[in-house]
């Protein structure tokens, strides 16, 4: 009898030890996290990055730079930090002479909304919108003494818009009237990008003459384009202001704006639903899709995963509040609008350092020592019974 009881107990604390053994490290729960949220409805990526280019001078190409500072502010309001925005400007429309609004852009004839403004972070303008600089920056490949607002940072969970506007051709863009970005150029850039991890997915638009033509040559997996135009096709003007005296925005873009305008943070939009939006007769052109080379289905890809920066968090059952108790205490530093000081709530920080130190403490016990513990219990107990 007591030999059956102590075996039970040996069963008992191996169970225990194993238990323990097979405890996940970070690592690996790090990995499930990941993997649990690239399934058939998440997107898989841990961060949103926008490439924004204008690739053209000249005042009467005002609708240029309209077309990128317009999806500049839509991203920006979907939620990409400026920190994840490269905006190229070949040319500073907002401070031209010729400007009757000085330091303003708009994109409509009422002016209603300056998408210029206070606050716009330019990276590249003039001539620094280059064909070379654009494929160093998307390649990684940048000098050293570039600063971080000129280095695209992105890695293989990070999803990647790209937009251009310009001047183009069959299966070229042009740069500032100078020198010309072909389709084989940008496809090979992206294969180099995919080469070394630099991106998830990408969402490549493009506005321009013959647009569809500048993706026809892509061949890098995790890549949706879309463009304005045909082969053979010209991209239309939409809105013209008699006081700016030029077009203010092109016609592809003035649609895509004003359906993303419709779209907020937590939006369920897919890009099956952007595309479908798309009216060749309001657009004055025929827009055109290339899915092929994209892995997931677009009813299930949401518009946010590449126009907006939501964040993809996994809940912690941590009682913060417990750990942190708010009192009330007088900070010096925070002033009425009187100039005296008033009363604020900070975290109790002696109480915040014994609670953690002591759950701390209790949750870095290995679980074989409990084993252990119930081990010698059992075993006195089959000791005692036996004498």
């Amino acid at each position: 009898m007591h030999l059956r009881v102590a075996n039970f107990v040996l069963l008992v604390f191996l169970s225990f030890l194993g238990y323990s053994n097979q405890q996940a490290s970070p690592e690996d729960q790090a990995k499930t996290f990941f993997n649990n949220n690239n399934n058939e409805t998440a997107s898989g990526h841990t961060n949103n990055w926008a490439v924004l280019v204008c690739s053209s001078r000249y005042w009467f190409n005002y609708r240029h730079m309209a077309n990128a500072l317009g999806m500049y502010r839509t991203v920006k309001r979907l939620g990409i930090p400026d920190s994840n925005i490269i905006l190229m400007l070949a040319d500073d429309a907002a401070c031209n002479t010729r400007n009757k609004f000085p330091g303003s852009v708009y994109a409509n004839p009422g002016r209603i909304l300056d998408l210029y403004g206070d606050n716009i972070e330019v990276d590249y303008r003039g001539y620094d919108v280059t064909v070379e600089n654009l494929i160093r920056l998307l390649t990684g490949r940048v000098p050293p003494s570039y600063p971080r607002s000129k280095r695209l940072l992105t890695d293989d969970r990070s999803n990647i818009f790209v937009f251009m506007t310009g001047h183009g051709g069959n299966e070229f863009l042009k740069f500032q009237d100078n020198e010309e970005l072909s389709a084989f150029d940008i496809a090979d850039a992206f294969e180099q990008m995919w080469q070394k991890k630099r991106y998830h997915q990408i969402l490549f638009m493009i506005d321009t003459c013959q647009a569809n033509t500048m993706y026809t040559k892509f061949y890098s997996p995790n890549i949706l384009a879309t463009g304005s135009s045909l082969l053979g096709e010209n991209s239309l003007s939409h809105d013209l202001d008699n006081d700016i005296g030029v077009s203010v925005i092109d016609s592809y873009t003035h649609y895509m704006l004003e359906f993303l305008e419709g779209i907020n943070k937590t939006s369920k939009v897919t890009m099956e639903d952007l595309f479908a939006n798309y009216d060749p007769v309001k657009i004055k052109s025929h827009p055109g899709v290339r899915s092929d080379l994209f892995s997931k289905s677009l009813k299930e890809t949401l518009v946010t995963d590449f126009f907006g920066g939501v964040a993809q968090v996994e809940p912690l059952e941590s009682d913060y509040m417990e750990a942190y108790p708010m009192e009330t205490c007088e900070d010096p530093l925070a002033l009425s609008e009187e100039g005296t000081a008033q009363n604020v709530s900070t975290p109790n920080i002696s109480t915040a350092k014994t609670s953690i130190s002591l759950s701390k403490w209790i949750s870095e016990i290995p679980r074989a020592w409990l084993g252990a513990g119930l081990f010698g219990i059992l075993a006195t107990v089959v000791f005692r019974q036996g004498r």
